[in-house]
């Protein structure tokens, strides 16, 4: 599979690219393990998304997507599914 862009639900705009760096079972198997897809740093389109002071992860249009929770491997994206979609709108 290759890789697939997740876009604001409410813009469309792109907000995520995955997999990066990763093959996409290993994307679905850390997003399936948290039960929210997981987006890495190399994943976020950082043009229309930005992370607030506490996590919280945002469209800068101001959707509200999910907050990075960090881990072992660095920042990790926990998005909500009905905050993106994977076609344009």
């Amino acid at each position: 599979m290759e890789q697939v862009t997740y876009y604001d639900s409410v813009t469309g705009k792109p907000l995520f690219i995955a997999p990066v760096g990763r093959t996409m079972a290993e994307f679905l198997r850390e997003s399936h393990e948290h039960g929210w897809p997981s987006f890495r740093e190399e994943e976020v389109i950082w043009e229309n998304t930005e992370v607030l002071t506490g996590g919280e992860t945002v469209s800068k249009d101001g959707t509200h997507l999910g907050h990075n929770l960090p881990d072992s491997k660095g920042n990790r994206y926990c998005i909500n599914l009905v905050s993106i979609a994977g076609f344009p709108i």
